[in-house]
């Protein structure tokens, strides 16, 4: 028997090819966007610096910026007699504030997340409300008044 490949063997040998090149086209553009993706968040990390962390981890810089400034303060308000013990004070205020919070961040980095979304949302309903109130306001309809006055930007108050 020759070594040639029956008609049924090199139309499989075909299709695993184009499986192969196929597959290989695939594998590039999926490489293609993941290269497109990186070079992306870099450029936005060289124009606006790196993204925000999650609101657990936020939360843990402004506690730690918050006892650093309240460390490095120093009030003359007390004194010079009394100045290093309400410093000390302060700190120790300070350090039982991180170490309550501490524990809350760790055991529930999700909730701060929520938190965060849920302010976002509340924050977002009362601008819709300040933004229809604002415009009831200065939509008013300009109807001459009695008295032929027209109407002006204030209201008009009988004191009679």
């Amino acid at each position: 028997m020759s070594e040639e490949l029956r008609p049924s063997d090199a139309a499989s040998e075909r299709e695993a090819e184009a499986d192969e090149v196929r597959a290989t086209d695939a594998d590039a553009w999926a490489t293609a966007c993941a290269e497109d993706l990186a070079a992306e968040k870099a450029r936005r990390r060289a124009s606006y610096g790196p993204p925000p962390g999650s609101a657990a981890e936020e939360l843990r810089k402004l506690v730690d910026a918050v006892t650093d400034k309240l460390s490095s303060i120093q009030s003359p308000l007390f004194g010079a007699v009394a100045g290093p013990a309400a410093q000390q004070v302060v700190q120790q205020v300070v350090q039982q504030a991180k170490a309550a919070v501490e524990p809350v961040i760790e055991r529930n980095p999700d909730v701060f997340d929520h938190l965060a979304a849920a302010g976002t949302e509340l924050l977002a309903a009362y601008r819709s409300a300040v933004q229809a109130q604002e415009q009831r306001w200065t939509q008013r309809d300009a109807k001459p008044r009695e008295g032929g006055e027209e109407a002006g930007p204030g209201e008009r108050i009988d004191l009679d």
